[in-house]
C-alpha cells in the first residue's frame, strides 16, 4: 500500500480519477474535486477535508478514521463495506448517499440532513446522531446501540431490527416511526411503563 504522510492538497482536480490502495496520514484536502472517482481499498487517517466535492464518486472498503469532514458535498456519492470510525461531519449535504454494509461507530453526524438515507445493517455503535433529521430514513437491522439520539428526527423512519441497546430512549421522539413489538416494549419501559 502507498503511503502519503502529512500533505495538503489544495484547489486539485480529481474528477472521475481511480485510487487504488493508498493510505492517507494527517493530510489535508481543501477544496478538490472528486467528482465521480473511484477509491479502492483506500484509508484516510486523522485527515482533514473542507468544501471536497465528493459527488458521485464510490468508495470500496475504504476508510476514514478519526477524520473531519466540514462544508462537503456527497451527491449520489456511494459507500461500499466502508469504515468511518471517530469520523465526524459539519455542515456536509449528504442527500441522496448509498450505503452497502460497514462501520460507522463513533461517527458524528450532529445535526445532519439524513432523511431519506438506508442505514440498514450498518454500525452506529455509539454514533452521535444528536439533531439529525433522520425522517423517513431505513434504519432497519441497523447497530444503533448506545448512539446518542437527543432531539434527533425519526419521523416516518423504519427502526425495525435495529439494536437500540444502550441507547436513551427517554430522549428519542418516535412519532410515526415503524418499530417492531420488542422496541415497542423496550420504549414502554423506557418511560416508566410495566410490560408483562
Amino acid at each position: 500500500m502507498d503511503r502519503r504522510a502529512d500533505e495538503r492538497f489544495s484547489g486539485e482536480d480529481w474528477a472521475l480519477g481511480e485510487e487504488e490502495r493508498v493510505h492517507y496520514v494527517d493530510c489535508v484536502f481543501q477544496d478538490v474535486d472528486w467528482s465521480e472517482s473511484t477509491f479502492v481499498g483506500c484509508t484516510f487517517e486523522r485527515c482533514e477535508f473542507g468544501n471536497v466535492k465528493f459527488n458521485a464518486s464510490t468508495f470500496e472498503r475504504s476508510a476514514f478514521l478519526q477524520s473531519t469532514v466540514r462544508r462537503c458535498s456527497f451527491f449520489d456519492a456511494s459507500f461500499v463495506e466502508c469504515k468511518l470510525t471517530g469520523t465526524s461531519f459539519d455542515d456536509c449535504e449528504l442527500r441522496p448517499l448509498t450505503l452497502d454494509g460497514g462501520d460507522w461507530s463513533f461517527v458524528s453526524l450532529r445535526g445532519q440532513k439524513l432523511a431519506g438515507i438506508r442505514f440498514g445493517a450498518i454500525r452506529l455503535r455509539e454514533a452521535d446522531l444528536t439533531g439529525a433529521d433522520l425522517s423517513k430514513a431505513d434504519l432497519r437491522g441497523a447497530d444503533l446501540s448506545n448512539a446518542r439520539l437527543k432531539d434527533a428526527v425519526l419521523k416516518g423512519s423504519d427502526l425495525r431490527g435495529a439494536d437500540l441497546d444502550g441507547t436513551p430512549l427517554r430522549e428519542v421522539n418516535i412519532t410515526g416511526a415503524k418499530i417492531d413489538l420488542a422496541q415497542a416494549a423496550h420504549f414502554a419501559r423506557a418511560h416508566g411503563a410495566i410490560v408483562s
